[in-house]
């Protein structure tokens, strides 16, 4: 596989994306070296797709550095985003135990180095190491339940609930909350529109419950009103 825009990554202490992602950690030298005969290295940018809806995917997609997320469109064309997929993270697993079509998009949020990894290849590898295996199915039950949290959330909890819960979420110890992606598509991760997420959060704010910074800052100032505003 030769590519104009690969080259081999590595992160800021020196690691490839092949030592980087949890699925190979434990796996000898060797093995190693076998999979990163069969993989290359490339850099996407903002807005490009690793694959859309309806195409046949063979690879295995590992994210290096950058953003990536999953998502699905309705016949409508409204957008649901399922989840945001960081460095170490992967995407295109099912092409290892099924030959169905993609029914998601993979849209590359920032710039991003990707290791494609030849999924045949990979698969004869871990017929000879099962632990890889394992390894994709307890991230597969991981993104399972992630889902169906989504699910309930979409169904049960109202807009407001569904805010509070984001916001409770993504704070950290000190309850500063940095988002991961922009509003539209924050927005679109929790099943509502754009406008009515600013509506909820200029409310939050306007109740001293939050403090708004900027596009993608928000301080927690008052969580037990966060909380009993989710109860509702």
């Amino acid at each position: 596989m030769k590519c104009n825009h690969c080259k081999e990554l590595t992160d800021e202490a020196g690691k490839s994306c092949i030592e980087q992602v949890p699925i190979f950690h434990g796996l000898s030298k060797q093995e190693v070296n076998e999979i990163a005969k069969i993989k290359i290295s490339r850099q996407f940018k903002k807005g490009e797709f690793l694959f859309l809806s309806g195409d046949q995917v063979n690879n295995l997609y590992v994210i290096h550095k950058g953003k990536v997320k999953i998502s699905r469109t309705s016949d409508e064309g409204k957008e649901q985003i399922i989840r945001v997929l960081g460095a170490g993270d992967f995407v295109g697993e099912l092409s290892l135990f099924t030959h169905s079509r993609s029914k998601s998009n993979a849209e590359v949020m920032e710039t991003s180095s990707i290791c494609i990894i030849d999924g045949k290849k990979i698969k004869d590898l871990i017929y000879k190491n099962p632990g890889i295996s394992i390894k994709i199915l307890q991230e597969l039950s991981e993104r399972m339940e992630n889902a169906e949290n989504l699910i309930e959330q979409l169904g049960i909890h109202d807009v407001e609930q569904r805010v509070v819960d984001v916001l409770l979420s993504m704070a950290d110890e000190e309850d500063k909350v940095t988002l991961s992606m922009s509003k539209k598509d924050l927005a679109a991760h929790i099943g509502t529109s754009q406008e009515t997420l600013s509506r909820k959060l200029s409310y939050f704010q306007s109740k001293g419950w939050i403090k708004l910074s900027g596009q993608r800052k928000i301080d927690i100032l008052d969580r037990h009103s966060l909380v009993n505003a989710r109860k509702g």
